[in-house]
């Protein structure tokens, strides 16, 4: 069965061009910002004319709503002890998640962020908080996604226990509006060997659907810089990491990476290009070619 591949496009023009260079990639799947993810964004809101403008092109690249993935900003920190802080982030999770509903994409990822308190339960329970708050404040169907984290310092999500635990914090009415998704550097670079062997790979999948009672919504695809349980957040193209390539046939080979978002955040041969150039990046197309042959493999 066909696989939703994707990547995390350059957006200079607007998201309706990310879509279109996801297109010319030959990707069926896409990651997107739906604001600069270097600022908490608690105010922007998406025009309807923007929506439009994306769904067009989302149409024109053929690629599904329900296989688009908003990554939401990365200053976001759920997990922090710090009232004021917390605050904000949890405001601009809701924002997110507003965001990434009038989109109508199928979810936002979030990372955790950092229990600066050393206290790893009380900084579960805090991401459990401002989840519940978004899911709460906002309706429909794009789900609130945790992503496992690499593990560095503090932060949150970096084990199997903790992703569950912060599903199982929330309310039992808005659990199936939650779920998680993994990434293969996040896994590495936090202790789990995916590359040791095929039943260790896929027992990573086992122990987190066990623990959260469900396969992932999303897999972001990425090769580790860094060495196994070196809690470095390095992404390397497939192949040129420390993972190495059997890690990634693999899971392509599992039942689960089926109807899911499957994403690349890989290293792009192409940093800037004009607004109205819709070029595929020569790596993207590679790295998608390569996930693609491992479906079609015998």
């Amino acid at each position: 069965m066909p696989r939703l591949i994707g990547a995390h496009t350059i957006d200079i023009g607007g998201i309706p061009m990310a879509a279109r260079r996801a297109g010319n990639a030959g990707m069926t799947a896409l990651q997107i910002f739906s604001a600069i993810p270097k600022y908490y964004n608690e105010k922007a809101g998406v025009k309807p004319e923007r929506v439009t403008a994306f769904h067009a092109a989302l149409a024109e690249a053929g690629i599904a709503r329900t296989a688009v993935i908003v990554h939401a900003g990365y200053v976001l920190n759920c997990a922090t002890p710090d009232a004021e802080k917390w605050e904000r982030a949890a405001t601009a999770l809701t924002k997110e998640l507003e965001r990434s509903t009038t989109l109508q994409v199928r979810g936002v990822c979030f990372h955790p962020g950092a229990a600066t308190d050393n206290d790893r339960d009380a900084g579960v329970a805090r991401v459990a908080t401002a989840m519940t708050r978004a899911l709460e404040t906002v309706d429909g169907a794009t789900k609130l996604l945790v992503e496992n984290s690499a593990g560095a310092g503090n932060t949150i999500g970096r084990t199997v226990q903790e992703v569950a635990g912060i599903l199982a914090s929330l309310p039992p009415s808005l659990r199936a509006r939650a779920g998680y998704g993994l990434d293969t550097c996040h896994l590495f670079a936090s202790g789990y060997d995916i590359s040791a062997s095929e039943n260790a790979c896929i027992g990573v999948l086992d122990a987190f659907e066990q623990a959260c009672g469900e396969p992932p919504s999303f897999l972001h695809l990425n090769d580790s810089l860094g060495t196994l349980g070196s809690n470095r957040d390095r992404h390397m193209l497939l192949g040129e990491g420390e993972i190495g390539i059997d890690a990634f046939r693999w899971l392509l080979g599992d039942p689960r990476t089926r109807d899911i978002p499957l994403l690349l955040e890989t290293p792009q041969a192409i940093e800037m290009l004009a607004e109205d150039d819709a070029s595929a990046d020569p790596d993207d197309e590679r790295m998608v070619a390569l996930l693609r042959s491992f479906v079609a493999a015998p």
